[in-house]
């Protein structure tokens, strides 16, 4: 193992990540609301501004602890921004409110 935490810096000013968790259980679970469905709009509205990973990364997570039937956990970090019951018809609004509507506060 090599560590590089001296060598490497972020390129970053936001990281989106949202929350695809899936449960066997009986509760709610974002994977059953449309998690990856609203991932892909995140990088779609993202590279429609040329603001795809750099400066906005996206990943999915496992539970972000706001589940609901209503749609997906999202959580836009350094800003620490929380979202509950996002679907991918919400994403152009949210986004565009987080980073302006051609995403030029992360530029």
């Amino acid at each position: 193992m090599k560590r590089r935490t001296d060598q490497q810096t972020t390129r970053l000013a936001a990281h989106v990540f949202v929350c695809v968790n899936d449960r066997d259980a009986e509760y709610a679970c974002c994977a059953d609301a449309g998690g990856e469905e609203t991932t892909a709009a995140v990088k779609r509205w993202l590279r429609e501004r040329d603001a795809f990973w750099s400066p906005v990364g996206v990943s999915t997570t496992d539970c972000l602890g706001l589940c609901s039937e209503a749609g997906t956990a999202i959580t836009i970090q350094p800003q620490n921004e929380w979202y509950a019951e996002v679907r991918p018809e919400d994403v152009p609004g949210l986004l565009a409110e987080a980073f302006g509507p051609d995403a030029e506060r992360v530029r």
